[in-house]
Formats: structure tokens, C-alpha cells, sequence
């Protein structure tokens, strides 16, 4: 089908801050594309339509409606996205499909999936509109997770993900090694990690017959020996989106800008500016009281995002003995802040949206990864770009060394800037717009 200047483009993340975020500057890219792009979203999620500029459609998710303040878990969504949700996305499928039967504007002519959403690929297909997976973070960890096949025919998962040694694992010739400690999902106890890998697995199996992978990563991260055990998708980085769009505001949450102000009385590159993101489980009391004395030992200044839930573990005199110190807020806008002169390291659990904004802000890093894809992530950032120093703890041998290690590397500042050219400069633009046009224009066809 001919897209024409109406054409329906509907967009299902999965319904997590780092998720949404992304595909709504995707979407922003294809309104300049004269596309009509609509972000699918479960009730729970909130956002403000008006100021992202993007239609926003919600379908009811079946779950009580208290989201922002009591985040539901990975279990409690997944549960709805496979049992609750499909039917109810099926029905907007039909209606939107219907619309389109006027002359004035096509239906839908394309769903775009985030692969961690994979439910909503089976129903496009049952409606028979073309569709293309959506993959957030970097090709690595797409060739890692897609490669459990391998792994469970070398032995090195038993089946049900389990790591049957405590070697390092290689994911193509001449990139980093990780720990078969770090595969995504290795999170929480014995039944949450069988879950998690049962849904891994169920993942790739539904998105593997996908024509168009389309990946929020820059092209010189594919590389051309780090293939996948699918040659029939045709992999798209299109990314890093941050540097081709500016989204106003697509937080879940009020940022706090008066950070800002406080950062403009700080002497340049003195702040360190932490944030473990928005979707990980707290680190627990005892971390964040142990980093909280950390941070109020080494004596520099400090812009801590830590929501209301997470402050438990401080001390009741905490916030008071540190208010000339360091700032305390529940959500901050943080490209403003990466992108601020006083900001002169970033502490943080390597999620890749964050990654691609401290590179975009030339942030040297220091890396302390907590789930997910954030291990395969700290070890480029540490291993392959080395613009950062992971630490293992919070204690003040461990954030001190960590700072020394950090900020003392002569070499980092000319890496970052090296990095920053070969993901955001205008060659890696260029290419990564070629390929949303070489993907819009296979749509069209």
C-alpha cells in the first residue's frame, strides 16, 4: 500500500519509562516523514499529550490505576500484556482499520513493536498489517539474548537460563567479554530469573519472522561479524534518537528544575550527578544509606536523584547535615543538568537512554549497573569505549577510588569526544536517517 500524508503508523512500546521514551521521539521523526504516528499506552501510563506533540491513545490494561505511585512490577505488566491487553488493542486495530476506509485518509499501514511488547506482533498479524520490531537499547544485547539458543546448545544456560559455569562469554570477535553473571535475566531470586528467561524466550520466538528490526543504535555498533541467528530481519539503526529529536516533556514524573539553579552557583566540573533511572527495583536501605555517608565524606558537591520510596535508608539528620553540599531531588530534567558546566561526572546503572545523553553531554562516568541490559552496557562503556569506571560498591573506599580512577584519566576526555563524533556527528546522523527513509520507503511499497 501507498502510504499517503495520513497514513496510520501505530506504535506499541513496552510500558516503562526507558521504553516510551524512545519510541516517542521515533514517532516524532515520522510526523516529519508526513506520517500520522500513534502511540499505543496501557491506562496505567500517564502522559501529558500536549506537550509531545504526538497522538497518544490509552487501552484499558486491566490493572487499578495508582501507577505513579505504586509501580506495578514486571510480573503484574507482563501478566496483562499477555492476557488483557491484546483483545483490547485488536479492537482499536479494527476501529482505526475502519476509519481508513474514507477517502480522505489510509487505516493502519504499519505497527511498530517494541520487542519487549512482542503480545501486540500476534495481533498485528492477525489483522494483516505489516509490522516492524522496535529494539531500545544496543544491537549487543539483542545478539546476546538472541543467541540463547546457542548458548543452551554449548551448554553454557542449562533450560531454564541458569549459567552452568562462571565464565566469560564473547559475544563476537573483538568485543568485550561479559560475565555469565550479567545476562539480563539474572534478576531477583531462583522463580523471578526462570520468568524473566521465559519470557526472553518467548520474545525472540515471536519476533524472529519480523522483516524490519529497527534499533536505537548507531551504526558503527553493528558490527558486520556480530550477526544474529536471523538473516532474513533487516536490522535499521536508526538511533541514537536523543541527538535527532528533542522531546519537551515525556517524563512520568514533574522534574524538580530547580536543580538547575543550584547548579549555576558551582565551580565547573565539581558536581557529581547520580541517578539509577527509572525503572529498577531500589538498591535496598542499606545501599542507599551507605552511599548517602559516602557521599557526605568525600566532600564534593552532589545532585542525587532519589525518589520519595528510595530515602528509607537515609538517616533522619541526613538531608539536613548535606543541604549546602548536595541537592536531593525526586526527578530531575536531566539533559539539562548532564549538559551543565558543573556537572562533572555522572554516577549511574548504565541504562542505554542514559548512556547515549552523558555521550551526547560528553560525561565522563562511573558505572555501577543494577539489571537488565545495564551489564552489557557498563562493559562497553568500560571495556570497548573505556569512557568510565564501573565500582562494585558503595562504600567510600569504593566511590572515592572509583572518582580517582574517573577523573584522573587524562585520556577519557579525548575518547568521550571521539565517541560522541562517531555516534552523533553528522556522517552517524546522516546514516541513521538514510535508514528510517530505506525503512519507511519499504513500508510504502
Amino acid at each position: 500500500m501507498k502510504c499517503r500524508k495520513n497514513s496510520k503508523v501505530l506504535l506499541v512500546p513496552y510500558p516503562a519509562q526507558g521504553h516510551v521514551t524512545p519510541m516517542l521521539k521515533l514517532a516524532s521523526l515520522l510526523v516529519n516523514h508526513g506520517l500520522n504516528p500513534i502511540i499505543i499506552l496501557p491506562n496505567f501510563i500517564k502522559i501529558d499529550s500536549k506537550d509531545v506533540n504526538i497522538s497518544i491513545m490509552s487501552i484499558p490494561d486491566g490493572l487499578d490505576q495508582d501507577g505513579l505511585t505504586s509501580p506495578h512490577d514486571f510480573f503484574a505488566i507482563e501478566n496483562t500484556m499477555e492476557n488483557y491487553m491484546p483483545c483490547q488493542f485488536e479492537r482499536l486495530v479494527r476501529e482505526l482499520q475502519f476509519d481508513g476506509e474514507n477517502d480522505e485518509e489510509d487505516g493502519v499501514v504499519c505497527v511498530i513493536v517494541d520487542l519487549l511488547a512482542s503480545w501486540a506482533v500476534k495481533v498485528a498479524n492477525k489483522c494483516g498489517i505489516q509490522v516492524a520490531g522496535f529494539w531500545p537499547a544496543m544491537l549487543a544485547t539483542y545478539t546476546l539474548v538472541d543467541s540463547i539458543p546457542d548458548m543452551l546448545h554449548a551448554g553454557i544456560i542449562s533450560e531454564t537460563g541458569c549459567p552452568l559455569h562462571n565464565g566469560p562469554i564473547c559475544l563476537s570477535l573483538g568485543q568485550p567479554t561479559l560475565s555469565s553473571q550479567d545476562l539480563p535475566w539474572l534478576i531477583g531470586n531462583s522463580n523471578a530469573r526462570i520468568s524473566r528467561f521465559k519470557f526472553w524466550t518467548r520474545t525472540m520466538e515471536r519476533t524472529r519472522s519480523l522483516k524490519w528490526l529497527l534499533i536505537n543504535t548507531f551504526q558503527d555498533e553493528c558490527h558486520k561479524d556480530q550477526n544474529t541467528t536471523n538473516c532474513n530481519t533487516q536490522i535499521l539503526p536508526i538511533g541514537p534518537l536523543n541527538t535527532h529529536v528533542t522531546i519537551k516533556n515525556s517524563s512520568f514524573w514533574e522534574e524538580d528544575f530547580s536543580c538547575l539553579n543550584w547548579l549555576d552557583k558551582q565551580v565547573a566540573n565539581s558536581v557529581l550527578y547520580i541517578s539509577f533511572g527509572s525503572w529498577v527495583s531500589p538498591i535496598g536501605e542499606a545501599k542507599v544509606n551507605s552511599l548517602a555517608l559516602a557521599l557526605e565524606a568525600i566532600k564534593r558537591p552532589f545532585i542525587w536523584v532519589l525518589g520519595p520510596s528510595w530515602r528509607q535508608g537515609l538517616q533522619k539528620s541526613y538531608l539536613e547535615r548535606i543541604s549546602k553540599q548536595g541537592k536531593i531531588v525526586s526527578w530531575a530534567p536531566q539533559m539539562d543538568v548532564l549538559q551543565h558546566k558543573a556537572v562533572g561526572c555522572y554516577l549511574t546503572h548504565c541504562g542505554w537512554n542514559s548512556t547515549m545523553e552523558a555521550i551526547q553531554s560528553k560525561k565522563r562516568l562511573l558505572c555501577y549497573p543494577i539489571a537488565g541490559d545495564q551489564f552489557v552496557n557498563c562493559t562497553y562503556i568500560v571495556q570497548k569505549w573505556r569512557i568510565g569506571v564501573r565500582i562494585d560498591g558503595f562504600g567510600l573506599k569504593d566511590l572515592e577510588g572509583g572518582l580517582k580512577s574517573v577523573m584522573e584519566d587524562d585520556g577519557m576526555s579525548e575518547r568521550i569526544d571521539s565517541l560522541n563524533e562517531m555516534t552523533m556527528g553528522k556522517v552517524a546522523s546522516c546514516k541513521a536517517m538514510d535508514n528510517l527513509t530505506t525503512f519507511i520507503s519499504d513500508v510504502s511499497i
